[in-house]
Order: structure tokens, then sequence, then C-alpha cells
């Protein structure tokens, strides 16, 4: 029976946590909400420097790890070819770890920077401009994608080199935690993971919802009511659902080649059809800024508040707190899916793959959408920022679509783009989803369990996006991930731990890959019941 395959305590508690979270939302939706964000901001106001160090060492540690005698590792036989083309796989991890929010982001983010600068910088002026445009690129930068690749590589490593069948977090940090990841506390991991991404999800589509809808409404006239926006994500949610089910070659692969080569469209046509020269000359000057300013940006605080003349804006805490919460909250879910998709590659090949496709990916989205924005406002050709705090983000995004030649075409493939965009995140999330809950994943998770994570995924933000509480999912989220802070650092020791007595001890058995002499150690003892029985046979 495939049932056996499934962890019923990891599949049930993942439910009950989040059910636990949702219904008391639902009824008390007021004084539930009060009490998340307290509690966020109490996270976010006293902890933000554990996330912000948890960032830097990420980036440091995987640059180390590239470069090192561990990065030379290949994922998988010494003979074995990468499972995904450069393209496809480079599609498949971008599309799974920005969803539709690059979109709403790289659009719309720097406006709120324009407003709302840093460093106590005088709102609209010219220090303000620049370091709008270039903050988004270094919130979605390689700091970002760093926090995202560092869980893949004891996932990876365990899955392909050791052989284990299993991609779980908690079996990640089995080097450092032993046999207590077979008991509650492995469960705990792998349940405050699932709870994560789900809430996760639910924040994607509480930014891809209304923009879809807007452009909708755009095209067609219908008006945005909350009945829209739910058949927008059962539209979403029918599209992810025959992908995961069709699997990673027949589905998420196909799916995610489309969303990109539709991306570099609209990307090539707004930096054609636009403000060619001053969307080269502001990305590039963006990016000489951030490096400039690098550790600066990584680091800042505002650590004296309000005291002897400074003046506090609450910058840190309202983005660059909140989005390295938001990624480490995510980043157990692209290591997981970055793992499976990278057979055949080295460690280091994963690693600044992924850093560097996403952070260029990224950069390309906030440099030219973004900029052509900011080129709007500037020359006064649309008030972008008046329009937005008039009628909101969404509508401005689409406004500043109609700016383009062949307005309503743009519109069209945008919208488009954004549902393809939130398929491909949510069917990466579902396949993971079911992968955590099985005991063993050989090739494929089941299907029924593919599909129901599907459902899952979509029919509780579903219902609170009707109470009006589905931001509050997502803060909830990012609170019940701040224990994924020291699981990172479990990850990385676990990683470190495992590669290193591999690489030893195939130098002292000079066994010809470290694959080969993993499966010889555990025959000899015996925690690997094929391995002994292929050995007695031999």
């Amino acid at each position: 029976m495939k049932t056996k395959l499934i962890d019923w305590p990891t599949f049930i508690g993942a439910l009950i946590l989040l059910l636990g979270v949702t219904i008391p939302l639902i009824l008390y939706p007021v004084k539930g909400a009060e009490i998340v964000n307290l509690a966020n901001d109490f996270m976010t106001g006293n902890f933000g420097v554990f996330y912000l160090l948890v960032g830097l060492a990420a980036f440091a540690f995987l640059i180390f790890v590239s470069f090192s005698k561990n990065g030379h590792v290949k994922l998988g036989n010494k003979d074995a070819e990468k499972e995904f083309g450069t393209f496809s796989w480079a599609a498949m991890l971008f599309a799974a770890g920005i969803g539709s929010s690059i979109l709403y982001w790289g659009m719309i983010e720097w406006a709120y920077y324009y407003q709302g600068p840093p460093f106590a910088i005088t709102p609209g002026s010219k220090d303000a401009i620049s370091w709008a445009s270039a903050y988004g690129i270094f919130h979605w930068g390689p700091i970002a994608w760093a926090i995202y690749t560092l869980p893949a590589l004891p996932i990876a490593y365990f899955y392909y080199v050791r052989k284990k069948p299993v991609l779980k977090i908690s079996e990640a940090v089995r080097p450092v935690l032993g046999r207590f990841v077979d008991g509650p506390i492995g469960v705990i991991i792998d349940v405050l993971f699932m709870f994560g991404l789900m809430g996760g999800a639910g924040t994607t589509l509480a930014l891809g919802t209304p923009m879809i809808a807007e452009g909708v409404h755009d095209l067609t006239g219908i008006p945005i009511t909350l009945g829209l926006k739910a058949g927008i994500m059962l539209v979403c949610t029918l599209i992810f659902a025959i992908s995961a089910y069709s699997g990673l070659r027949k589905g998420i692969k196909i799916l995610s080649d489309i969303n990109l080569w539709l991306a570099i469209f609209v990307l090539v046509f707004i930096f054609v059809f636009g403000p060619t020269l001053f969307i080269s000359e502001t990305t590039l000057t963006s990016i000489g800024l951030i490096m400039d300013n690098f550790f600066k940006m990584a680091t800042w605080l505002e650590p004296f508040g309000n005291l002897a003349g400074f003046t506090e804006t609450g910058f840190p805490e309202s983005w660059t707190i909140f989005y390295w919460a938001w990624w480490v909250v995510y980043a157990p879910f692209v290591g997981l899916f970055v793992a499976r998709i990278s057979r055949g590659r080295t460690i280091r090949e994963m690693v600044l793959g992924t850093m560097i496709y996403g952070t260029l990916g990224c950069v390309l989205f906030f440099g030219i959408m973004g900029n052509f924005g900011l080129y709007l406002q500037l020359t006064g050709q649309l008030d972008v920022i008046g329009f937005m705090n008039q009628y909101g983000a969404p509508a401005a995004i689409i406004e500043i679509l109609h700016q383009l030649p062949m307005a309503d075409v743009m519109v069209a493939l945008f919208t488009i783009l954004a549902v393809l965009f939130l398929a491909t995140t949510f069917d990466s999330s579902s396949y993971i989803l079911a992968a955590v809950v099985q005991k063993e994943v050989q090739s494929e998770p089941i299907r029924w369990n593919r599909l129901f994570w599907a459902f899952t995924l979509c029919l509780l933000p579903l219902v609170l996006m009707f109470v009006g509480d589905l931001e509050t999912l997502q803060t909830a989220s990012i609170v019940a991930g701040f224990p994924v802070i020291f699981i990172m650092f479990l990850l990385a020791w676990s990683f470190m731990k495992a590669s290193n007595t591999d690489i030893h001890e195939s130098k002292n058995y000079e066994a010809p890959t470290i694959h080969i002499n993993r499966r010889e150690r555990l025959g000899r003892l015996r925690e690997d019941k094929d391995v002994t029985k292929e050995d007695s046979t031999k």
C-alpha cells in the first residue's frame, strides 16, 4: 500500500498546526490579528540582529563551501549526467524562489523607498531616488539567494551522495541531532517548515491575486470582487495541481520554461520600447551603489533610535529584517526543491548557479520594471506615487503598463505571466510538501499526495481571504518560522560534518568516489540494509 510511505505524524501535525492557527483567525479575526502582529513586532524589534547575521553568515559560508574541497563533490554517481539542462534548471529554481511577488515588488517597491527612504534621508530627494532604485535589488539579491541555497547543501548531499531517498529537513540535520530526528524533534522541525511554507504561499496569493484581478478588470471590465479573486485563485490552483500531478519533467519543467520565456519577452519589450538608456544607466548605478555599501545595508539596524538627535525611520524592521525573515521561512522549501533538481551537478555548480542566476533574474526585473516606473515618476509622465496612494499598488502597476506601446497586449501578457509565476511557485510547493510527508521518495512523491497539498495550499488561504486575514497568516508564518534560524545553523553544521567525514574516509580507503565509499561504510556499520545484503551476496 502506498499509504505506508506516508509519514503520518508529520502529515497530521502540519494540518493540525495550520488549522489551529487559521480557525481562531476566522472566528476571532480582529483579536487574532492583534496578537499575531504584536508577536511579529516583538520578534522583528528585538531579534532583528539574528536575521541579519543569518543572512551574512549564509552568504559567507556558501562562498567558502563553493571554493573548498567540499564544492567539488558531485551530486550523484561519478558518471551521472545532469538531470536538467541549465536553462530549465535555472527556470525552475527561479520560478520556485520568487513567484508572482517579483512582478509586484519589481514594479512598485521603489515607490515605497522614494516616500520612506533609509538612513533618515529626506523623502523625494536625490539621495532618496538613488536608494529607491537600489534597495529592491539588494533585498532580492545575493543574500536572499544565499539564504535559499543553504538548506539545499545537506539535503542534496544526503539524497544524491549518501543515497538516502528522503527529502526532509529533519533528515538533513541527522549528523548533528542523531536519532533524535526519528522522534518528536524531527516531526516538529518538519511541521514548522511546512507551516511556514503554507503561510508563505498565502502571502504570495495575497500579493498576486489582487494584481491579476486588476489585469482582468482592465482587460474585461469585470468588477474586482471577492468572487473574481476566488475564481482567479481556483484557476491558478487548477493549473499548478495539473502541473504537480504531472511531475517534474512533464509538468513543473515545462511550465517553468514557458514562464521564463514569457518573462524574458516582457522584460525585453519594456527595455526596448521604454527609456532604454535611463534603465541601463540607473540599473548599473544601483549595482555600484550596492557594491559600495553592501555591508552597511546588510547590517543597518538603527541602534540609537530617537536618542541624541537621531531619527528613527523603522526602515530596517519594515523592510530588511522582514525580507530576511521571509527568505528564512521559504528557505527550506526552495532548498529542498533546488536539491531535488540538481542531480549531476557539483556542490559548487549548485551553489553558485542558484545565487548567480537567482540574483541576475531579480536584477533584471527590478532594473527594468522598477526603473521604468521611476522614469515615469521623475519625468512627470505619470504620478505613480500619487496614483498608488489613491488607488493601491495593483492598480498603479497596471497603470504603469498602460504607458507602453500596445498597452492592452502588454497588460494581457503581464497578467498571464503573473498567473504562471503563481502556478510555478505553487506546483513546486505542493511537490515538496508531498515529499516531506513521505518516509522516502525514490523518484516522485505519490500523486494523490501531491494533489492533496496542491488544493490545501489554495483552500485555506481562500477561506482567510474572505475574512480579510490573509496578511495575518503571512505574519503568523514568519513568527512561527523564527526557530528556522537555528535550524539553518544545524543544516550548515550537518553538511560540513557529513561531507568532511566522507572526504576524509574516501582518502583513507582510496575509494574512487565519495558515493561508493559511503555505501561501503554504511554496509560495515549495518545502517543500510540493502547495502549490507548486497555486500553479503558478493
